[in-house]
């Protein structure tokens, strides 16, 4: 019978020089499974998803019908001439309740860090040998997608308000919404990595969550307010949001431009309107700071 003799191969250097887990694969897949797990607990919610949907629902078609009644062109105190063509009052009032979902969907989705701490959870993921940034990344980044699809699911109802939806505007539409709900869920990460209790956080958010609402200009044009409620809206983050949206959705209108004007699009800032890049740079940047104040709060934690 012969024998068969295999004759080891020998083992390349190289495969031993590139670690498979090395750090950052291992903190990259921590962002992904924190990402996944709170993506996955949002979808699997479906009782969550429609309440969440209650108010802004209400706002939209209760409160913007009431006022359509009596506003049958925003900006109507522009003296704008005749013929010129009509604006449902919801149509204006539609971006801003879209910032409305991403905003309370963006700061109470950091909730679920007090819950995590409360039973314990965030303990053992603090203990983890992993990138304490990387956690608040994989919330940052789980939150902002649970807001951005919470305002999609809003788009909807786009056609009942007189707003004709495209691909593109669509597109656009998501992109601006999960860019201002990543600024706001790192904010709310920043406030709730201090919170120990969901009461605490509760009430702490509902302090500052319908000042940020109602100074964003949401529910009004920028153009001829006080100057102490134009100061009020320049500081909130809220405004560099609501503004691109609602110039998305208006612009697809194809409105005359003294139309535009006369409903108050673009953040003034010193005599200047901004552009949409900029607010869209300002939100961004924002953004970068809180996530970076969250990771430096996550850092110091025991």
């Amino acid at each position: 019978m012969a024998t068969t003799v295999v004759t080891p191969q020998p083992v390349r250097m190289e495969q031993s020089l590139t670690p498979i887990n090395g750090p950052f694969r291992r903190n990259l897949n921590t962002i992904v499974i924190i990402w996944y797990r709170e993506v996955l607990r949002f979808v699997r919610d479906w009782i969550r998803i429609i309440t969440s949907l209650a108010q802004p629902l209400m706002f939209l078609f209760i409160f913007g019908s009431g006022l359509s009644s009596s506003l049958n062109v925003v900006g109507s105190q522009a003296n704008l001439p005749p013929g010129t063509p009509t604006l449902d009052f919801r149509t204006f009032l539609f971006p801003g309740v879209l910032s409305m979902t991403v905003l309370f969907t963006s700061i109470f989705s950091a909730i679920s860090i007090v819950w995590d701490r409360e039973f314990g959870f965030l303990r053992e993921m603090l203990v983890a040998p992993i990138s304490r940034t990387s956690l608040v990344l994989g919330k940052a980044l789980g939150g902002s997608t649970i807001a951005m699809l919470q305002g999609t699911i809003m788009l909807i109802f786009a056609p009942l308000v007189g707003v004709n939806l495209s691909v593109g505007l669509v597109v656009k539409l998501m992109l601006e919404m999960l860019l201002l709900a990543f600024s706001l869920t790192s904010l709310g990460i920043v406030i709730a990595s201090r919170m120990k209790s969901m009461e605490g956080f509760q009430m702490i958010m509902q302090f500052f969550l319908m000042p940020m609402f109602f100074l964003s200009g949401a529910l009004f044009p920028l153009r001829n307010l006080p100057g102490w409620l134009a100061f009020l809206t320049k500081i909130n983050p809220v405004t560099y949001g609501v503004d691109p949206l609602r110039q998305a959705v208006l612009r697809a209108l194809n409105l005359p431009q003294f139309v535009l004007d006369a409903l108050g699009l673009g953040v003034k800032v010193f005599d200047t309107t901004l552009s949409t890049s900029v607010e869209l740079l300002i939100v961004a940047i924002l953004g970068l700071i809180f996530i970076v104040w969250g990771a430096l709060a996550f850092n110091k934690q025991d």
